[in-house]
Formats: structure tokens, C-alpha cells, sequence
């Protein structure tokens, strides 16, 4: 059988799409993992990359700190982190998830930040606004779009990978994949790999969708 056929027969068979190995609800499963992954990657790479774009310090911390996250295997710290916390769940799954997306967001949203044009920023300054005001109001508002693209590539490294978390029973699309190779049935672990495919294609057009809603016009134009 060839790629089309397995893809068919997985989104044909009705026992799919119902119950707590359904496609809903193994998609809601991913959905969620991404999010809160995703959520605490933000919550700590933005406010760091955000003060020291704004400051110009630690750049080169920044730098070996991407290169070191972006180097490390997460189904190796997956099991690592398993191991040593004597757990299964939502918590060694965070671990990698999280080490994955906080470089990418954190280094954009540095260079972001540093890329503005000194004009703007040096006369807001010399007009004697506040440093919060000058990055909040002038600064962020002009590299948004760069910190989105850090966001979308961190979202969908993390959609990608949140996969290995079905091995440390969290569910999610991986569990087709996980499952379909330890019975052999090539049909569920394309039709996973198919479901994480089209997850991350919809992420893309989302991040799309927001970066044109919030971005100014004339700030995506001079872009």
C-alpha cells in the first residue's frame, strides 16, 4: 500500500473518530500540551529578550544559550528528566518542550528589539520619555514582526516535537505513532504523522492571521 491508501484508510475507519483514542480528542490532547509548552516558553524567553534587546546586554549569553538549547536531544531529555523525576505525565514532557521553544523566541525577540532604527528611539528619548515607554511605544510596536516569526518557529518546533510526550503517557497525535509502530499498523502512524502535518500547516496560517492583525500596515510593508 502506498502513503495515499494508509492516510485514507486511517481517516475512513470510523472507530477514529470517537471515544478517548479518537482523533478529536487526541487532537485536543496536542492542542493543549503545544499551548502550555508553548505559554511558559513565552512567559520566560519575551520579558528576557524583551530587557535586553531594550538594553543591549547579553548578547553573547543569549547566543551560547540558543546554541546549547537548540543542541540538545529532547527524547534524550525526555527519558533523562523521566528518570530522575521519578514520573510520568505533563511534567518531564514540559522539560524538553520548553528548552526547545524558549532559544528561538528569546534570540528573535533580542535581535528584534536591536534591529530598530536608533532614529525613532533616540528622539523619543530626547523628547524624555520613560525606557519602558520608549521599548513599549516605540521599540515593540516596529519588531513585532520578527518576534512572531520567533514565535511561529518556536510553535512549530513545539508541534512537531510535542509527539514524544505520548511515551511518558500524555497523549496527543504521538500516541497514533507511538502505537502504530509498536503493532506494526502503518496506517495509524501515518495517519498521525499526517494529523501533526496538517496541526503544524494550521499553526502557520494562524501565526499569519495574527501577525496581520496586530502588525501596523505600514510597519509590515517596511518590513
Amino acid at each position: 500500500m502506498n502513503v495515499l491508501h494508509f492516510v485514507t484508510d486511517f481517516f475512513s475507519d470510523g472507530a477514529n473518530w470517537h471515544g478517548s483514542g479518537g482523533i478529536p480528542h487526541r487532537m485536543l490532547e496536542h492542542i493543549q500540551v503545544c499551548l502550555i509548552a508553548l505559554g511558559i516558553s513565552a512567559a520566560i524567553a519575551l520579558p528576557i529578550g524583551l530587557f535586553t534587546g531594550h538594553t543591549g546586554r547579553g548578547g553573547y549569553i543569549l547566543a551560547a544559550f540558543s546554541t546549547a538549547a537548540r543542541a540538545l536531544p529532547s527524547f534524550g531529555l525526555l527519558v533523562l528528566m523521566t528518570v530522575w523525576l521519578h514520573r510520568i505525565g505533563t511534567t518531564p514532557a514540559m522539560i524538553p518542550l520548553v528548552a526547545l521553544a524558549v532559544a528561538p523566541i528569546l534570540v528573535t525577540t533580542f535581535e528584534a528589539i536591536r534591529s530598530v532604527d536608533p532614529a525613532p528611539v533616540d528622539a523619543a528619548r530626547g523628547m524624555g520619555m520613560h525606557p519602558m515607554s520608549v521599548l513599549f511605544q516605540v521599540e515593540l510596536p516596529v519588531a513585532l514582526p520578527l518576534i512572531f516569526s520567533g514565535l511561529r518557529s518556536a510553535a512549530i518546533q513545539v508541534v512537531s516535537t510535542a509527539t514524544i510526550a505520548a511515551y511518558v503517557s500524555v497523549g496527543g497525535l504521538g500516541r497514533y505513532i507511538i502505537d502504530g509502530l509498536a503493532q506494526h499498523t502503518y496506517t495509524k502512524v501515518v495517519g498521525g504523522a499526517t494529523l501533526v502535518a496538517g496541526l503544524a500547516l494550521v499553526t502557520i496560517a494562524l501565526f499569519w492571521l495574527v501577525e496581520r492583525l496586530v502588525v501596523s500596515p505600514g510597519v509590515r510593508r517596511s518590513r
